[in-house]
């Protein structure tokens, strides 16, 4: 069992939000840290181990100082991504730069910075040439197809727009090679917020599998596998979190049975979780303004879908708790809304809940794993003004390390000087 805890209290809450109205998101700083050192830890049973850290997870570059400064690099997939990498001080090959249809000037800042290149297709090869030149270091990104089980977020990898064939793989690293290419990294994502030990166990041992194949094929020593990430966190109360322990210990009994026979000990793992890194440490806080009583019970908030979309998206479930109702009966039955133009505008459908107070000084609505995926996939639609972010720091203190949109903000891309003078 998961439990479910915030680290601040009723008091705390309404002390903040006179310096940050609600809604806002708040990160736990410490928390991460020792999660971060956990994982360091577990995967140290490894020659060599890097990980990435998915910037579109949490792309804050506040966060991203705090994971550098714990170890982490950067998986990026776009210029802003880059930047905010730069920003942190993640630079050259703590940086994993994956492609996805990538237009030439974001190859470019890639190589500017000297990050790893981990290229999405056969014909990519050719266009980063002559965009911007072949590194000494080269990746490649494999879809292993029906070999490998999807699941229900990314979808099966068969139908997914990533990755190299097998044998495109093997056609990519032979051309790489005879145009000058000496390292090599070989990746693979194949799934999203898997809770599976043994779904991720089975990528390992496909990719290190394909490893020693291409050292006996092409004569090819990969410096190091990116097992992707994938990995999922227990949002549900009932569900277990995958122990950083268990995954590596049984990821090092594969490697040690497949890869060191085959004259390939030592080479590097790298991942590039984001979810389980921040996720179970970032809440979206927000208010109960009103209620509605027509053929279901609603509690409307300060927050709508466009703060945390991934309950309208995806149907993902997030638990609520109610700040100072600790324990109280779950007496009233809600669906939890927000105030978008949208039926499912919703962060929770038919839950059981304490009985919720609302108005201007109502009941806080406390939405939970909300550090991963959150904030990150906000949107303007319906004149929506993204809420800002908060950082707990280990000290007890709370940082803005994002503040809140403004009309101001929302209206900066167009330009009104000229719309006097505009004649329809």
């Amino acid at each position: 069992m998961a439990a479910k805890t915030f680290p601040l209290d009723k008091t705390q809450l309404e002390e903040l939000s006179r310096r940050y109205p609600s809604p806002f998101y708040l990160y736990d700083e410490q928390a991460i840290r020792e999660n971060l050192r956990r994982l360091r830890r577990a995967f140290a049973v490894f020659p060599s181990y890097q990980e990435h850290f998915a910037v579109k997870a949490l792309p804050n570059p506040f966060i991203l100082k705090i994971l550098a400064g714990e170890g982490l690099g950067a998986d990026c997939s776009s210029l802003p991504e880059l930047l905010l990498a730069e920003m942190a001080g993640i630079r050259a090959e703590a940086i994993m730069f994956s492609a996805n249809e990538t237009p030439a000037a974001e190859y470019r800042k890639a190589r500017e910075l000297g990050a790893i290149i981990n290229l999405d297709d056969l014909s990519h090869i050719d266009f980063l040439e002559r965009t911007a030149g072949l590194p000494g270091l080269v990746c490649c990104r494999y879809n292993p197809g029906p070999l490998k089980e999807g699941n229900a977020i990314i979808g099966k990898p068969e139908e997914a727009k990533y990755g190299f064939t097998r044998e495109q793989l093997f056609e990519g690293y032979a051309l790489l090679r005879d145009k000058g290419v000496r390292r090599f990294g070989l990746h693979t994502m194949v799934a999203s917020n898997e809770l599976r030990l043994d779904y991720h166990l089975e990528t390992g041992r496909l990719l290190f599998e394909l490893a020693v194949e291409i050292k006996a094929r092409l004569g090819i020593r990969l410096e190091f596998l990116n097992l992707g990430g994938g990995l999922g966190i227990p949002y549900r109360p009932e569900q277990e979190a995958v122990s950083w322990k268990a995954l590596a210990a049984g990821l090092k009994q594969l490697y040690d049975r497949i890869l060191k026979p085959a004259g390939l000990d030592g080479l590097g793992i790298r991942t590039e979780y984001g979810r389980p890194i921040t996720g179970p440490y970032g809440w979206l806080v927000a208010r109960a303004i009103h209620a509605k009583h027509i053929y279901r019970e609603y509690i409307g908030l300060d927050a709508s879908m466009a703060d945390l979309m991934r309950p309208a998206l995806y149907g993902a479930y997030h638990h609520i708790s109610i700040p100072g109702k600790e324990g109280w009966p779950d007496t009233g039955t809600y669906d939890i809304v927000g105030s978008l133009c949208e039926n499912n505008d919703k962060f929770a459908v038919q839950r059981r809940l304490p009985k919720i107070d609302t108005g201007e000084s109502g009941d806080w609505v406390i939405i939970h794993d909300a550090g991963a995926h959150g904030r990150a996939m906000g949107f303007n639609y319906n004149g929506k003004l993204r809420c800002g972010e908060l950082l707990l720091r280990p000290d007890g203190s709370v940082r803005e390390i994002r503040r809140r949109e403004t009309v101001e903000d929302y209206f900066a891309t167009l330009d009104l000087e000229s719309l006097a003078q505009f004649t329809h």
